[in-house]
């Protein structure tokens, strides 16, 4: 027998709780930093030689990589991806912000990986 669901997403705990886009960028943000290490490990790149690949300092580098630190530019992202041979890719998606509850779970019954 399958279970139902009780009570709410845990994306709308967050929102309730006022920390949704707090929490989503903090995650974005380690994602991010996680890739570019990798990056940076694949390519045999150290820190110093990633920043002169940028062209920026290797304490705007730290920054870039410290997944607590929110206040990364476009620029500097692309810089990065360019840097190790990537490119920077961002879409605009539809939010659940104004969608019921119920709206949410027959959509996730339909989709389950859309939620």
């Amino acid at each position: 027998m399958k279970k139902k669901n009780i009570g709410s997403s845990f994306d709308h705990w967050l929102r309730e709780e006022g920390i949704y886009e707090e929490v989503t960028a903090t995650a974005i943000k380690r994602v991010l930093a996680r890739q570019l290490e990798a990056a940076m490990k694949e390519k045999n790149f150290s820190k110093a030689e990633m920043a002169r690949r940028m062209h920026t300092s290797r304490a705007a580098l730290d920054r870039l990589l410290d997944p607590e630190y929110d206040a990364v530019t476009l620029s500097t992202l692309r810089k990065a991806a360019a840097a190790v041979g990537r490119e920077l890719r961002w879409s605009f998606v539809k939010t659940w912000r104004n969608v019921t509850e119920e709206q949410q779970n027959d959509c996730a019954s339909l989709h389950p990986s859309s939620v």
